[in-house]
């Protein structure tokens, strides 16, 4: 327990001054803090390298080694900019917020709030996404409440937590999710989920870049009991460092079967949608993920006739 606590302690005074730096430096400044600590990561800490790469190889079997570093070392970098970015967040006003984060069509998720059922915004670990929760509800006019599994270190939880809740937007742990989905959407309020993670080796699994993958049947589950609209959202990094965000609003018609197979088929629509932008754009997805660590087990009950057939991804 005091070990526990002492070591906190230690990674909060790591993490309190870069915190404080994030907050007064341009935002360009924190997208090239960002490149820097990620080329690190990658070249010399080499922080899950093996499974980045292992990764895009099953994805992406028709490229070179060469083509697939140069994506791996984006991803890293990319991920260390939506860290130093969320973190810079915390500091930015509104009107430098809206600058940097642009809506392509913000028209599809405002026209499904407008149903009155609420809103699921969903997307994966894509571009800059940490910014959502903050940018987005500015940008739509309506706070959202982000779905987000607390951080280890309380410390840090409660600074970032903090950086999150500007604005009006809220925190949603997972252990609170199924009872605060349903409540803020019969409100007529925005969640924000995160639906790439693995999910357990008992749950659903989808195909996801050609291999089943253990898959969160949450987004599915909450949306068809309650008859919520699901707008997946995109955010893609453009030359100056800025970020435009495309919305999506899945499709939920023609869902045939019991309960638990249209929650299969959502499952795999929204994860063939992801699927489809992520091939477009590779080194803004976190593929240093253990996304597939249960397809081992999948395949094996299923040599054994104890596992249904996964959704095959259009």
């Amino acid at each position: 327990m005091l070990f526990r606590k002492l070591r906190n302690i230690v990674e909060y005074a790591f993490f309190a001054p870069v915190n404080r730096v994030a907050q007064h430096i341009s935002f360009r400044s924190a997208g090239k803090l960002g490149d820097i600590l990620g080329t690190l990561a990658y070249r010399v800490l080499r922080f899950r390298r093996a499974i980045t790469l292992d990764n895009l190889r099953h994805a992406f079997p028709e490229k070179g080694e060469a083509e697939l570093s140069r994506i791996a070392a984006g991803t890293y970098r990319g991920y260390a900019r939506a860290v130093v970015e969320m973190l810079w967040a915390g500091g930015a006003d509104e009107a430098e917020l809206k600058r940097i984060f642009l809506p392509v069509n913000r028209d599809v998720p405002l026209h499904a709030l407008a149903r009155g059922k609420g809103l699921i915004l969903l997307s994966g670990h894509f571009g800059s996404w940490e910014l959502t929760a903050t940018s987005l509800g500015l940008q739509l006019g309506n706070p959202v409440v982000a779905i987000a599994q607390p951080q280890r270190n309380p410390y840090i939880d409660r600074a970032i937590h903090a950086n999150r809740n500007r604005f009006g937007n809220g925190t949603v742990t997972m252990r609170q999710s199924v009872r605060e989905v349903i409540r803020l959407t019969r409100e007529g309020r925005i969640v924000a989920m995160l639906g790439d993670q693995s999910g357990p080796k008992e749950g659903v699994f989808v195909e996801f870049f050609g291999r089943p993958a253990a898959t969160h049947r949450g987004p599915a589950m909450f949306s068809l009991k309650n008859d919520i609209p699901i707008v997946m959202y995109f955010i893609l990094r453009q030359r100056d460092g800025t970020y435009k965000v495309e919305f999506e609003e899945l499709d939920r018609s023609h869902l045939v079967g019991t309960a638990e197979e249209k929650i299969l088929e959502l499952t795999r629509r929204h994860t063939a949608l992801l699927e489809r932008y992520i091939r477009r754009y590779p080194d803004h997805w976190l593929w240093m993920h253990k996304r597939w660590k249960h397809t081992a087990y999948y395949r094996e009950q299923m040599s054994q006739g104890g596992a249904t057939t996964p959704g095959r991804v259009a």
